[in-house]
């Protein structure tokens, strides 16, 4: 992410270079699908938001090691990279062309495999669910938030907050080290609730709405000049983001919750809508920033519309209920 000293010179540059910023690709991907999975078939209900929380609260835990790591990288002598590159060139051969026939195959086979079990996939019972809409629309509002966030605010605590560029530098690292925090929290409040008999849909109604109205209410006080100094206005979009991680124990578990058996397809469909905003909310905010100059209308009023209709379709229309979308005509 750029910082800068002077808002009129460098935006544009700010903006062309956050357009930049991508989802993981084809590889990475997979994972959360995969990792949900595993935890739909083998982890109970009453442990499900833990074990949610342990595994995609590595993401904050990823982003503050990441940083911490930056400096320790720089020090790394490009005469390793090319030790590495010389041995895996070195290894290729008759042995190679072997093996790529072989992965060929191989690939060739696995494909036969994907093609045939998409068949079986109850696509249009998906579609007719209100329980399905309601998590691709929460995920999609989620992810605006969460995406725009990440890509600007390091730039607004330097342009709006006059941060220098190492305050800026750091202070960035504060949401997911309060995000570690607040799902520390989160998800043994959700367990218990339903351990103790609390039904489970209100349980991640509740959760969800807190990850949504908490980002929301300190994004409209930051927007606001109330006179703060900057770091109280640090402070409230630290706390907000950070409380937006009660998401793991809402909307993150409900595919598993609806559907053990197609709760990695459920993550997929969701997951791909909620990567739209990486792509479209980091340049609109950009395209926003450079026509009004306002922080306030390109960055926190968008965030703070889809966190609040994404509360209200979640709170009309999420549910927990196990449905068999096997069925021709799956209740929804």
């Amino acid at each position: 992410m750029v910082f800068g000293h002077c808002y009129s010179s460098c935006c544009s540059r700010v903006y062309a270079r956050a357009c930049l910023v991508k989802d993981p690709g084809i590889g990475e991907g997979v994972s959360p699908s995969a990792a949900t999975d595993l935890i739909a078939r083998s982890i109970p209900l009453q442990e499900r938001s833990r074990a949610v929380a342990v595994v995609f609260g590595g993401l904050s835990f990823g982003s503050v090691l990441g940083c911490l790591g930056f400096e320790s990288l720089k020090v790394q002598r490009f005469g390793d990279k090319e030790g590495i590159l010389n041995l895996g060139q070195s290894s290729t051969g008759s042995d190679g062309l072997i093996s790529s026939a072989m992965s060929s195959e191989s690939s060739h086979s696995s494909l036969e495999d994907l093609q045939n079990s998409l068949k079986d996939v109850p696509w249009g019972a998906f579609f007719k669910s209100k329980a399905v809409w309601a998590m691709i629309y929460a995920h999609f509002c989620g992810s605006w938030g969460h995406y725009t966030c990440l890509s600007w605010l390091p730039t607004f605590f330097s342009e709006e907050l006059n941060l220098n560029l190492t305050e800026a530098a750091w202070v960035s690292v504060l949401p997911p080290l309060g995000s570690m925090i607040i799902t520390s929290i989160a998800a043994p409040f959700a367990d218990n609730l339903i351990s103790n008999g609390v039904d489970t849909t209100k349980v991640r109604k509740i959760c969800q709405t807190i990850a949504f109205v908490s980002p929301a209410t300190f994004m409209m006080l930051s927007s606001v000049d109330l006179g703060l100094p900057p770091w109280e206005i640090v402070a409230f979009l630290t706390s907000g983001l950070a409380l937006s991680s009660f998401a793991l124990s809402g909307l993150y578990c409900t595919h598993q919750d609806i559907s053990r058996e197609y709760a990695s397809i459920l993550l997929g469909i969701t997951n791909t809508v909620g990567a739209v905003p990486g792509i479209v909310g980091i340049a609109l905010t950009g395209f926003l920033l450079d026509s009004t100059h306002s922080w306030s209308i390109s960055l926190f009023v968008p965030s703070i519309f889809f966190y609040l209709t994404g509360t209200a379709v979640w709170l009309a229309f999420a549910s927990s209920e196990p449905q068999d979308f096997s069925k021709s005509e799956p209740e929804s």
